[in-house]
C-alpha cells in the first residue's frame, strides 16, 4: 500500500471519528443532523461508516450547522468549540465599553486559578 494511500486512509478515518464527536458532543442524533442538514437520514452515518463521502460545500454546511469553523473542525484539541463560538458571538455584540468590562472580567476569572 502506498504511502499516499495510508495517509488517505488515516484523513478520512480523523473526518469521520470527528464529526462523530462534534455530533456526539452536541447531543444530536446522526438522523437528526441529517435531516436537518437536508438530507436522507441516512447521510451522516454513511459518512461516519465510510460508506460515503461529502462534497466540499455539504462539508461546510455539516460546520455551520456544527457551529465550528472548518480549521476547529480539524484541530482536534478543540473541544468546547460551541462554547467559544457562542461566547464570540455575544461577546461581538457588546458596545466598547461593555467589552472592556468582559475582558477585565475574564482577566481576573483566569487568574483566580
Amino acid at each position: 500500500m502506498s504511502y499516499r494511500r495510508v495517509l488517505l486512509m488515516i484523513s478520512e478515518e480523523f473526518f469521520r471519528d470527528r464529526l462523530r464527536h462534534l455530533r456526539n458532543e452536541r447531543q444530536i442524533s446522526a438522523r437528526e443532523m441529517s435531516l436537518a442538514l437536508g438530507q436522507n437520514e441516512s447521510y451522516i452515518n454513511k459518512i461516519e461508516t465510510g460508506k460515503s463521502s461529502t462534497t466540499i460545500s455539504s462539508f461546510l454546511n455539516i460546520c455551520e450547522y456544527l457551529a465550528v469553523s472548518p480549521s476547529d473542525f480539524f484541530n482536534e484539541n478543540v473541544s468546547n468549540s460551541v462554547s467559544i463560538q457562542e461566547i464570540i458571538s455575544y461577546f461581538q455584540r457588546l458596545t466598547p465599553h461593555q467589552a472592556q468590562y468582559m475582558r477585565d472580567l475574564l482577566k481576573d476569572l483566569s487568574m483566580a486559578k
